[in-house]
């Protein structure tokens, strides 16, 4: 979901341009000073085909989205109003009786003696 969310945002354009740029700068460095590097990398005059790939892909995905017209929301019916009406009869509910029934005899009154 991380990956859909990332690429649904443009945040693949964003890896794609930095390695774009490593690129350029470490293939500048070799030819060139530090600071003279880091300014051809980034003043945007000499791009490498990866940066112009970068560009068009951008391009191409800009013109592809199709802006859909927003229209008024209607709703389908009128609201409705619930009116709830007691019944006349109540059927009687069973009593249920939920105690302990009682033994038929007695326990014996001193506790039996273990033989």
């Amino acid at each position: 979901m991380t990956v859909a969310l990332a690429c649904s945002i443009g945040l693949h354009w964003s890896l794609l341009q930095s390695i774009a740029w490593t690129t350029m700068l470490v293939t500048n460095l070799s030819k060139a000073s530090f600071s003279q590097a880091i300014q051809r990398t980034f003043d945007g005059r000499q791009p490498c085909c990866l940066c112009n790939a970068i560009a068009a892909g951008k391009k191409s995905e800009r013109k592809s989205e199709t802006v859909v017209p927003l229209k008024k929301f209607e709703a389908l019916t009128p609201p409705l109003s619930i009116c709830l009406i007691p019944s006349a009869f109540y059927p009687a509910v069973p009593r249920l009786d939920w105690a302990v029934p009682t033994l038929p005899h007695a326990p014996p009154t001193p506790p039996p003696r273990a033989a």
